[in-house]
């Protein structure tokens, strides 16, 4: 098979000549091939004194240049579409002066005459050009891998196929992409002409040029007439189209016709060879456009005038490509669709009410949401990954409103954050008619098959469908877990191979001669910088270089890394590694934590782009060494391969709730060990695509003293993001629990208290939890919105009291919620209120600035967020700090490792806590998510299964498929 032969000439002053092999998805359609490449085109005006019988004689004929008057009508419309040509270029240039439209020629030969007429005009009109040369009789299959290129090459604005008529298949032509067929071959676009709608289509070149000499020949065109003879096909149907459309009459007629019922004042042969017209079926003067196709013709096209004129048509459609390209790069106006709720009453299980509910495709919200075809990688019909050259297209786009849902200090029950979350986008979508997006976390798998269950929502506030956003969603769970045991991996490999080999057996096993060449890998060249070691050659290295340069010596007992696995097994807390044989005696002790307690988990969650990700995940410590050295997942070589592993999962994922408002779902950090929040970059994303007026919702993990305060201390540092509002969950159990109910067991019936009407246990948890979490709000500058989630043992009375003290308490507003039952319907009061919090200035400030001593951040937290007294520091916390601070870490936010049960640190003290010490048992850091997190108590990050789990109750049906059980 012969090569792919690329040339590339400059039409201005700067070259972008098309290269293969990159990638940008496309809209494939079917389409049938018009105007065959190698046309060549004659025009001819019968003689008024042409004798009957005879053939017209040839007046014009712009295939010969030499005869004096020829070619005239041809040059003024040259000049014309040049002319217009390039002001489309001026104004393009003037909107993004780095654009420069191109278009590629893949032609079966290598031939250059095309090339050069297009090269010229490409050089009169100011815009570049890439030739690919096939071999003359290139396959099918060559012909489509190059199509396929230039289809998914963003710098490509205009594909023009200039091969043999039987190239032309079914299957090259369903390959060429639309938007960029500007030569109008493919069925979308010759509908669109057929339809008479050309805002997004293109007229072919051929079918332009004609028109336009017949403009020039028969104007006025109004009631003239046309005759059509010859091949009828795609082509025929556009000019007849483009005829009709200008006011003149389309006449067809065969060869076989003796006679005509009306003289036309034009004739146009399709396809005709030499055959000439008879002087009985015209009018005198009648212009003949002769559209030949015979390949034997020695005249071509692009020594015409007329082929000229035909390139220029094509530039003018390239320029037009890249104009309707550049628009869609701005922000898009939404059209969402909302799903309608029939709610039932009872309410219906979870998972019946998600599958009675068919969510919209993805790549159709997708488009009522402003993205791009090529924004979108879709994983199945009803979730999709979007890419996040999305910031990049709407950097200038101004961001939404920010709004934070966070809850008082809960029961061991939950109180609804996340039905709240749904509901409030439900309303504010379906019911206000404003943009708005949710963005939540992905639930872990060990939970919904432990005791929690799913996290898609409940009742008819939910994420659809609820079995794929509870499962596997789009992997990146599995991912995390994936790059987590790499590094585990690569670290007691590392121990073994230190432990039994020379430095130089290292270096030479490290460091490999390759085809008698010994280089360094970019990775082993950044460790030697760190080292502070300046070479490149690893033959200059010296005895000691190359033993500091192999050994990292990790102290076993200091290794913080551990492996991870999505599922709650008590029985992998702690493990012993390393008892074959084969291991050499390196048995040490290590753990399991579940995949979400991964560092990397949050490392995904905090970074804002690509490289962050990568950058973080290089400086995540995984022990240290017998020095006292921290050694990072660079050092181990393998920050890289972590990268390439997480390069999908850093992709937010796109969803829908059960009234089609669009939703992210994407990481999952802990709330204690880490922040507990969504991702940066779904945030980011969403605020851009829901507009100025649109609003993004997020959700917080645990109360308000966990969740929120990490939000606002470290994404919100991370982000840049500021918030505009916060929607403080709770319910009337939980405010009973804090006015001193007894306490609530998962799984076990709640006591009376919580059943029955108190209006003094009410008073007494917002007097409380509730006015502390509103302060807590407070202390950062953010208007606070109650949200008091209403179950059905709710009393009207407990309603009303829960709202009014909540107003009094500082909220901005207090409303009931009933979206588990209506769905966005019940919660139209809530996202009415957001609205008008969102609409008021927020003074936003952290509470505290990160380059205070570690000691005191601590302390500001412990007594201005859980009201502490003071803290107080094990001996172990405080050589950890020492440590910190001399490694350079002290600048990092605090994320508090501390139960959620309570504002203190003793999980049975309800309400708010006074005269207290809280704890700090011990400080760890997490280097490459960037925080460093004291323990509060012993912090258990692998769950346990109880006596009688969910997945009791999960089944599949194997004939139909669906699931059931989970909730």
């Amino acid at each position: 098979m012969k090569s792919s032969i690329i040339r590339s000439a400059c039409g201005s002053l700067r070259i972008h000549p098309a290269r293969l092999g990159s990638r940008v998805n496309g809209l494939l359609r079917r389409c049938v091939p018009v105007g065959p490449a190698n046309s060549k085109l004659s025009l001819r005006t019968v003689s008024a004194t042409t004798g009957g019988g005879t053939n017209p004689k040839l007046a014009v004929n712009f295939g010969n240049q030499s005869q004096a008057g020829d070619g005239l009508e041809i040059d003024i419309s040259l000049r014309e579409v040049v002319q217009s040509t390039k002001e489309a270029m001026v104004a393009l240039q003037r909107r993004n002066p780095a654009i420069q439209p191109l278009l590629a020629i893949i032609q079966a030969g290598e031939d250059d005459s095309l090339l050069e007429i297009n090269k010229k005009m490409a050089g009169r009109i100011g815009l570049n050009l890439t030739q690919i040369c096939l071999a003359k009789e290139c396959s099918e299959d060559e012909i489509v891998e190059e199509v396929l290129k230039l289809n998914e090459d963003p710098r490509v604005h205009g594909i023009y196929l200039h091969l043999p008529p039987a190239s032309f298949t079914s299957r090259v032509l369903n390959t060429l992409r639309p938007d960029k067929d500007v030569d109008g071959i493919t069925d979308l676009n010759m509908g669109r002409l057929v339809r008479g709608d050309l805002s997004k289509g293109f007229v072919p070149p051929l079918a332009s040029a004609v028109l336009d000499l017949l403009e020039k020949h028969s104007a006025p065109l109004d009631g003239k007439s046309v005759l059509l003879i010859g091949d009828e096909g795609p082509f025929s149907m556009a000019l007849q189209c483009l005829i009709e459309r200008s006011g003149m009459v389309a006449l067809k007629s065969h060869w076989s016709s003796k006679s005509l019922q009306r003289k036309p004042d034009a004739v146009v042969l399709l396809g005709t060879g030499n055959m000439d017209v008879p002087s009985t079926w015209v009018r005198p003067g009648a212009a003949i456009i002769r559209c030949v196709t015979d390949e034997n013709d020695i005249e071509m096209p692009s020594k015409s005038g007329l082929g000229y004129l035909t390139a220029a048509y094509r530039t003018q459609n390239v320029v037009h490509s890249c104009s309707r390209w550049l628009q869609d790069q701005q922000y898009r106006p939404w059209s969402l669709r909302s799903l309608k709720l029939q709610p039932l009453t009872p309410v219906p299980s979870d998972i019946e009410i998600s599958r009675a509910q068919t969510p919209k495709p993805v790549n159709q919200l997708a488009e009522e949401i402003g993205l791009l075809p090529e924004e979108l990688e879709a994983y199945g019909r009803s979730k999709a990954k979007v890419r996040l050259s999305l910031l990049d297209r709407l950097n200038t786009q101004p961001d939404g409103k920010y709004v934070l849902v966070a809850g008082i200090t809960p029961t061991p029950l939950g109180e609804g954050k996340s039905t709240v979350t749904i509901g409030l986008v439900q309303a504010l979508s379906a019911q206000l008619k404003l943009n708005s997006f949710a963005c939540l976390r992905q639930p872990s798998q060990g939970p919904t098959f432990g005791v929690k269950g799913g996290a898609a929502g409940g009742g008819y506030a939910q994420v659809i469908p609820m079995e794929e956003f509870n499962l596997h969603l789009t992997g990146d769970i599995h991912a995390i877990t994936a790059a987590n045991n790499l590094v585990a991996a690569a670290i007691d490999a590392r121990m073994l191979h230190e432990a039994t080999q020379s430095d130089k057996a290292l270096f030479n096993r490290l460091v490999p001669t390759v085809n008698g060449v010994r280089r360094f890998s970019p990775i082993q060249i950044s460790r030697l910088r760190r080292l502070g070691i300046n070479k490149t050659d690893p033959a200059s290295l010296t005895p000691q270089e190359v033993s500091t340069f192999v050994r990292l010596d990790l102290d076993p007992s200091k290794i913080t890394w551990q492996r991870v696995v999505d599922t709650n097994d008590r029985f992998l807390r702690k493990i012993t590694v390393g008892q074959a044989s084969t291991e050499k005696g390196q048995i040490r002790e290590t753990g399991f934590d579940i995949a979400v307690a991964s560092e990397i988990m949050a490392i995904l969650a905090l970074a804002d782009s690509l490289e962050d990700m990568k950058n973080r995940l290089s400086r995540m410590v995984v022990g240290t060494s017998r020095s006292g050295q921290p050694v990072t997942a660079e050092d181990l070589g393998v920050s890289g391969a972590l990268a390439v592993l997480m390069k999908d999962a850093i992709k937010p994922t796109l969803m829908q709730t059960l009234e089609g408002t669009p939703v992210f779902v994407h990481a999952g950090p802990f709330a204690n060990i880490a922040h507990g929040n969504s991702s940066v970059l779904a945030d980011k994303l969403a605020l851009k695509l829901v507009g100025r007026d649109g609003f993004v919702v997020t959700e917080a993990g645990f109360g308000a003293d966990i969740g929120m305060e990490k939000f606002f201390n470290i994404k919100c540092r991370a982000s840049g993001l500021r918030p505009d509002v916060v929607v403080l969950v709770a319910t009337v159990r939980a405010l009973k629990m804090h006015g001193g109910g007894p306490n609530v067991s998962a799984g076990a019936p709640l006591p009376r208290e919580y059943i029955d009407e108190n209006l003094s246990l009410v008073a007494g948890g917002c007097h409380s939890n509730l006015r502390k979490q509103i302060q807590i709000a407070h202390l950062f500058g953010v208007p606070v919105v109650v949200a008091l989630n209403v179950f059905k043992t709710d009393t009207q009375a407990e309603i009303d009291q829960v709202c009014q003290i909540a107003k009094e308490c500082g909220a901005s507003d207090a409303v009931p919620c009933h979206h588990w039952a209506q769905g966005g319907r019940g919660s139209v009061e809530l996202a009415q209120a957001v609205k008008e919090a969102a609409s008021r200035p927020s003074d936003f400030k952290f509470l505290y600035h990160k380059e205070m001593p570690i000691v005191e951040k601590i302390r500001t937290i412990a007594q201005r967020v859980y009201g502490a007294d003071d803290i107080e520091l094990s001996p172990e916390a405080e050589a950890k700090i020492d440590y910190y601070n001399q490694q350079g870490y002290g600048s990092l936010p605090i994320c508090m490792a501390k139960t959620h049960l309570s504002l203190s640190h003793m999980p049975d003290k309800k309400g708010v806590p006074t005269g207290f010490v809280l704890p700090i048992r011990d400080v760890r850091a997490s280097i490459g998510a960037g925080f460093i997190y004291p323990l509060v108590g012993t912090m258990s990050t692998m769950p346990g299964l109880p006596t009688r789990p969910c997945f009791y109750d999960i089944d599949l049906d194997p004939v139909t498929e669906e699931i059931t059980g989970l909730f």
